[in-house]
This record gives C-alpha cells, sequence and structure tokens, in this order.
C-alpha cells in the first residue's frame, strides 16, 4: 500500500506539471505516455503465435502523434497524416518477409494497438486545443472528472456494492459503484464549471457523463483484453498500480468522444 501511495502521489504530480507548464511539455509528456503505453500493449499480446511488430508499430504511432501536434501547434492541415499510409504499407509488407506462425494475427494486433491506444491519446491532447489554441482547463478538467469518478466508484462500490454491473469482464465492480462515480465526476464537474468558464455547466456535465460511461467501459474493454491474455496486470511500469494500460483504461474509449463534444462546442456555438 506504501508502494502504491507513494507512486500514485509523485505519477500525479508529474502529470499535473506537465498539464500547466504550457504546450509543449504537455505535448511531449502525453506523447510519451502513449508510446510506453502502446510498448506496453505489444507486449502484453505477445505469445509464441502473436508478435506484432513493436518497432514498426511504435513508429507508425510515432507518425501519427508528430502529424497531429504539428497540426495542433503549428495549424498544419490535416493531410499531414496521409504520412500513416506509407508507413502501414510497409508494416505490412514487412510481414510477409517474417516467418510467424499466424503471421496476420500478428499485423492485426500490430495495427490495432496504434488504434486502441495512440488514437485515443491522439484525442485526449487534442481535446486541449478544442478552443484553436492550448487552454489546460479541458486536459486538466478530463483527469479530474475520471479520476473523480474512479473515486467515487471504489468508495460507493466498497461501501454499498451489491448489484454486479459486469462479472463476465469485471468482477468487482458494482451498479452502486457506477452511481457513485456518475455523482462524485457531476459534483466535480459543477465545481470545474465555476472556476473555468470557457464552456457552460451544462457542457461539464455532458463531459462527465461521457467520461464515466465511456470511462467505465474502457475499463471494462482492458479487462477483457487482460482476461484473454489471462495476466492480471497489464505491466508493471508503475509500482503497486501495474502497467499503463491499468491507470489509463478508462481514457481508451471516453477521450475520441469527448475531444468531438468539445469540437462540436466551440464549432457550432
Amino acid at each position: 500500500m506504501k508502494t502504491r501511495a507513494i507512486t500514485g502521489f509523485f505519477f500525479v504530480l508529474v502529470m499535473l506539471s506537465s498539464v500547466l507548464l504550457g504546450e509543449i511539455t504537455f505535448v511531449i509528456f502525453f506523447s510519451l505516455l502513449g508510446l510506453l503505453s502502446l510498448d506496453e500493449f505489444y507486449r502484453l499480446v505477445k505469445t509464441d503465435e502473436i508478435r506484432p511488430l513493436r518497432a514498426g508499430g511504435i513508429l507508425l504511432g510515432l507518425t501519427a502523434f508528430i502529424a497531429f501536434i504539428l497540426h495542433l501547434i503549428l495549424n498544419k492541415d490535416l493531410s499531414l497524416l496521409l504520412a500513416v499510409i506509407p508507413v502501414s504499407v510497409i508494416l505490412c509488407i514487412a510481414e510477409l518477409y517474417r516467418k510467424e506462425r499466424k503471421p496476420f494475427h500478428s499485423v492485426s494486433y500490430t495495427f490495432l494497438g496504434v488504434l486502441m491506444v495512440i488514437a485515443p491519446f491522439c484525442f485526449y491532447i487534442g481535446a486541449a486545443f478544442a478552443g484553436g489554441e492550448y487552454n489546460y482547463h479541458y486536459s486538466l478538467g478530463f483527469l479530474i472528472l475520471l479520476w473523480s469518478s474512479d473515486t467515487g466508484a471504489y468508495l460507493a462500490g466498497m461501501k454499498f456494492g451489491k448489484n454486479k454491473l459486469f462479472e463476465r469482464h469485471s468482477p468487482k465492480k458494482t451498479w452502486e459503484g457506477f452511481l457513485g462515480g456518475m455523482f462524485m465526476s457531476l459534483l466535480a464537474a459543477f465545481i470545474l464549471s465555476t472556476q473555468f468558464t470557457g464552456i457552460s455547466q451544462v457542457s461539464w456535465a455532458v463531459m462527465s457523463l461521457i467520461i464515466v460511461v465511456c470511462g467505465t467501459f474502457g475499463d471494462l474493454f482492458e479487462s477483457m483484453l487482460k482476461r484473454s491474455m489471462e495476466v492480471k496486470d497489464s505491466g508493471s511500469l508503475l509500482p503497486g498500480h501495474g502497467g499503463l494500460l491499468d491507470r489509463f483504461d478508462g481514457l481508451l474509449l471516453s477521450a475520441p468522444l469527448v475531444y468531438v463534444y468539445l469540437y462540436c462546442v466551440f464549432q457550432y456555438n
């Protein structure tokens, strides 16, 4: 428990510092987290029959990050993302020359990792630029709403949890915990709306609901992956906490939808 608390404290401190120190620190730190999470994914799914192209997949993820970040910071055209096409073609050709037992499975997991991990981190970074320039209110607010949801779900689940939410993939999750997480996250959204007034109170509430619902499904999705691979934790990078994917599973499905929502808020209001 002591190791878990120390690791959590310093990791949160580093994350908050990266958000508050400005756009360059923010995008570099979370891009690095995304690439480390992708590498963790490849290590997680690797078996005797499935061997993703780790180096190639990370190169593809880095290409996507660079193109997306240049678009956000320098207002470059999104056509830069076309660079992922030749890299993807090279990965497909490279797999032809590898003598794997199930080559199509291997290359499929290579691309799945980029879609499942890199895309959500790109959208999370993009949410901070949804208003046209970097604003830490949205990236910080996202994290606070996500942490509030996790904390509320844990406390309510421990105190009142009886009815299983999705026992097949996560036996400990309960409907009571889910509702507790929703209450805590909505409360955090209300407080955030009084301090960060760039978007309305309703918009913060909608963000909260997206994060609670999709964050829960993201957690279940990652649990399904770990159960499929018969492992307890996605990795061991964070002592006492498991891996990065264990810490950011709530971001996997919620970040893309939060980005889309914020984009619509700023484009059509």
